[in-house]
């Protein structure tokens, strides 16, 4: 890494929270292949607590890597991703794998560069399913901070929202179970209904 690609952090660390050790961490992916980009954003964010809950930090190296422990972590909750790694578009080919081969719609992706002309972040906006896009030379420690939080909170929303649509098809299977074995006839009527529906 250059002298002008270093990354610049800021002195004063973020706020804080009391973290409970009972409860799971956030599971956050560093994707990048060089060593000295996962110790720096480990000692960046290794205090950081969101809702009484740390951080637990998984890296990878490469494309490969990175794919393997997302398919043997389903509740990843942010991926901080390389672009260029073994290849040019290696972070592009991951965030491919994690929306279409995975099919894992909840996690976070943050696209971070040092090479931007490589991946125009228009263009990479527009063709994959990322959530920010950013330059390692403007993310201080204030500012990955701001980044980390704000995807925890958007990860942890739409789980919740999961969470309440599972709830929602749990409690209309058994409605359909007891009109099944109470009311037949309207079982079936229900059941119809339901399958011409667009």
């Amino acid at each position: 890494m250059t002298t002008n690609q270093q990354f610049l952090f800021a002195d004063e660390p973020p706020a804080q929270h009391q973290t409970n050790p009972d409860l799971p961490g956030w599971k956050v992916l560093i994707v990048d292949d060089e060593k000295e980009v996962h110790a720096v954003t480990r000692l960046s964010l290794m205090d950081v607590s969101f809702e009484q809950r740390g951080l637990v930090f998984l890296s990878a190296y490469s494309r490969a890597e990175a794919e393997q422990l997302v398919s043997e972590h389903h509740d990843i909750a942010l991926i901080l991703l390389d672009v260029v790694m073994d290849t040019d578009d290696a972070g592009l080919k991951v965030t491919e794998f994690v929306r279409n081969t995975v099919k894992n719609q909840f996690v976070r992706i943050v696209l971070r560069t040092g090479q931007p002309g490589q991946a125009p972040e228009r263009a990479v906006v527009m063709h994959y399913d990322i959530n920010d896009y950013k330059a390692k030379t403007e993310l201080t420690s204030q500012k990955l901070f701001t980044v980390v939080m704000s995807a925890l909170r958007s990860y942890r929303d739409i789980m919740r929202v999961e969470q309440q649509r599972q709830q929602l098809e749990q409690q209309l299977e058994q409605v359909l179970q007891q009109l099944h074995d109470d009311y037949p006839a309207a079982y079936q009527q229900v059941t119809a209904g339901l399958s011409e529906e667009p």
